[in-house]
């Protein structure tokens, strides 16, 4: 690890990469590091492009996807990057390497009768969890934030006159997003029930009943739950309603720019998946609606 880690640190400190991609690199470069170790008793620096591809096939032999495998591809072309920069390597053996093309997966989202049911319908507690368990559905779709995004927001980052929320993104990048009435009022009816609280992190908005910061854990399984009480997704997770918020403004008209800025994508290829489940939205439209279809 004494090569890989000073790269790490690179990626987290300089470029500002997610904790969660920083993990995928580190497992990445780590399974690499062991297979060089074990079967070529070599290191990443002296490793050359057959001893790489034959690493990648002994992992399509363990049944990765495409998608782990050009994910491999990327982790080991940027770390090689650095390497020459650094001038730990003359020569960088990824070079031939090459990523194969896999059919993009088109997103699960939750119909719009489904959403207003857990909305309207799902009988949440009159107390502080339960304000605050259905001010997370109501955050996840009215804004269509990421999980990360979420339980890192600051009691400061809500602006209840402008009605609009700061979002601090992947690599530090800020956004602002516009907030709802509605979503207004509930952080407003969860914030009063909040005070009551033995605060122990009081900058952080969104708090355990002990007073402390979500983790992701508490919220992956609090939606799961919520959702499958209304829908027969198979996966329901909090990513779900990201989906669903952006499946439905394109639906209704929302032009896709605007999208991608609250979304904060870096690109609009990466919003335009949203645009097959819209598609498929008119094709059915148009099969029922056509007298000839």
């Amino acid at each position: 690890m004494s090569c890989i880690q000073p790269f790490l640190d690179y990626l987290s400190l300089e470029k500002r990469y997610s904790v969660n991609t920083v993990r995928s690199y580190k497992s990445d470069l780590s399974l690499f590091l062991n297979f060089l170790e074990e079967r070529c008793l070599t290191t990443p620096t002296k490793a050359t492009n057959k001893m790489i591809r034959s690493w990648l096939v002994s992992e399509i032999e363990k049944g990765n996807s495409p998608r782990s495998i050009n994910r491999k591809i990327s982790s080991l072309k940027s770390f090689y990057k650095y390497a020459i920069k650094q001038n730990l390597v003359k020569k960088n053996p990824t070079i031939l390497l090459s990523t194969s093309k896999v059919p993009k997966k088109i997103p699960s989202f939750l119909s719009q009768d489904e959403i207003n049911n857990l909305l309207d319908n799902y009988q949440f507690q009159d107390n502080f969890e339960g304000k605050r368990d259905r001010l997370l559905v109501e955050l996840f779709y009215s804004t269509g934030i990421r999980l990360s995004e979420l339980i890192n927001i600051k009691v400061m980052d809500v602006d209840h006159y402008q009605h609009q929320l700061k979002v601090l993104g992947k690599r530090n990048k800020e956004r602002i997003i516009p907030l709802t009435k509605e979503l207004i009022n509930s952080i407003g009816s969860y914030m009063k029930l909040r005070q009551n609280l033995c605060q122990k992190d009081q900058t952080i908005l969104m708090l355990t009943e002990n007073g402390k910061r979500l983790n992701t854990s508490f919220v992956y399984r609090t939606i799961n739950h919520l959702l499958s009480t209304v829908s027969s997704l198979k996966s329901t997770s909090p990513h779900v309603l990201r989906h669903t918020f952006a499946t439905h403004m394109l639906n209704n008209g929302a032009d896709l720019n605007v999208i991608k800025e609250i979304l904060g994508h870096a690109s609009l290829a990466a919003t335009q998946v949203y645009t097959h489940n819209s598609i498929e939205k008119l094709k059915t439209v148009y099969k029922n609606a056509h007298p000839r279809a």
